[in-house]
């Protein structure tokens, strides 16, 4: 009796063994099984969820009125949810901060920040595609465009 067979019998690991050789064994006797006949494959149909449509071209208006009101914003940006954000009622440093917190989290979720008018910025993540450009209209009013830089 080898120090192999030894192990084997201490641990209980013998009759394991002993079982899949004989398996082994008699799948090598065996005939060749005939192949299966392909089974008929129907062709699938890609269906989309409205829900799941509607839900993602969601426009959030936020009006924040202390910096806290960030986060709160910054979610709905994690949540693949556009969000306009109006930024009159706040004090300038204030309005800057969380200009600076809304570009950092934007740029994170590989979104974008825009300013469509005085002291207003729409925030979209990368699922909601903005074009056109709203400079041209704000360049013909009169606006202080000295308070951001």
């Amino acid at each position: 009796m080898g120090l192999k067979t030894k192990f084997k019998s201490f641990f209980l690991l013998d009759d394991e063994y002993e079982d899949q050789e004989e398996e082994m064994m008699e799948k090598e006797y065996e005939e060749p099984e005939q192949p299966a006949e392909k089974p008929v494959r129907h062709a699938r149909q890609n269906v989309v969820s409205l829900q799941s449509v509607q839900k993602s071209s969601k426009v959030i208006l936020v009006e924040p009125r202390v910096y806290a009101d960030a986060q709160e914003i910054a979610d709905h940006l994690k949540n693949r949810r556009a969000v306009v954000v109006n930024l009159q009622s706040m004090p300038h440093d204030q309005a800057k901060r969380i200009v600076d917190f809304l570009s950092g989290t934007v740029y994170a979720i590989a979104g974008d920040i825009q300013r469509v008018g005085s002291n207003i910025f729409l925030c979209t993540p990368d699922n909601v595609e903005v074009s056109g450009k709203i400079s041209e209209f704000l360049q013909g009013q009169e606006y202080d465009d000295t308070r951001w830089p």
